[in-house]
């Protein structure tokens, strides 16, 4: 399979909305019908769609459900999602409504156990691992708290875990649309041989280029979608012609 472009739905209170770093206080989109964005994402040629239920992020359960499930049952579309997945139970409620791929972020770097009983349950396709890092350390409890290790230690950690795959954001470029830095998702690729994702800063049809050059597999596409700085039919055609 070659490289993905993957956008992102991101639910707060119900809506669609575009977080800048993270921060509740810097809400810059809001769509009050997430289906409807689902339904726009796929139409021009989604495969995937990234689904972070923000308030679950916060909060540490899922807050969501109801949209989340709607996604899941209206549409063809391949779905991965994190957002407030702490524990064996939610996560396998949240698998076996049909959720492709859940996403363990501070829940896999406070349990790694959870990492390898999901992917002993269900396989590691379905286990994405989440490294969220802000100046070359992984961050955890929606990026207010600090881990101590560097992404790539983790990746590896986590691929002998039997994670599937990796999300490797970068915090200090998220939602500021201002272009990429390569070296950190170079690192992280390096490091493994699963699948890795990448995520933040994404500003132009360039930038994913690049990001295809790095050997990621992937690239999960925000704010750059919802501020028109490209179309997803665009960036999913330019990828495949490089």
């Amino acid at each position: 399979m070659g490289f993905e472009v993957i956008p992102a739905i991101d639910l707060k209170g119900g809506k669609c909305v575009r977080l800048v770093q993270g921060d509740p206080a810097r809400q810059t989109v809001s769509i009050d019908n997430p289906l409807a964005v689902a339904r726009k994402w796929i139409s021009e040629g989604a495969r995937t769609l990234h689904i972070i239920d923000l308030d679950g992020a916060f909060k540490g359960v899922p807050e969501n459900l109801r949209i989340i499930e709607q996604i899941v049952s209206t549409f063809k579309a391949t779905t991965q999602l994190g957002g407030g997945i702490r524990s064996i139970e939610v996560a396998s409620k949240l698998l076996d409504l049909g959720v492709d791929r859940v996403i363990l972020g501070t829940a896999a770097i406070n349990n790694p156990a959870l990492v390898e009983e999901l992917a002993n349950k269900y396989g590691r396709d379905r286990v994405m691992v989440a490294l969220d890092s802000k100046n070359s350390e992984v961050v955890v409890e929606g990026w207010t708290k600090r881990s101590g290790y560097r992404a790539s230690k983790l990746a590896r950690d986590f691929e002998f875990r039997g994670a599937g795959s990796i999300l490797f954001t970068n915090v200090d470029v998220e939602g500021l649309v201002l272009g990429i830095d390569l070296e950190p998702i170079v690192e992280v690729v390096s490091a493994v041989k699963i699948p890795v994702i990448a995520s933040g800063g994404v500003a132009s049809l360039e930038d994913l280029i690049a990001l295809k050059q790095t050997g990621a597999r992937g690239v999960v596409v925000g704010t750059a979608l919802y501020k028109n700085k490209f179309a997803l039919r665009d960036a999913i055609e330019v990828v495949k012609e490089k």
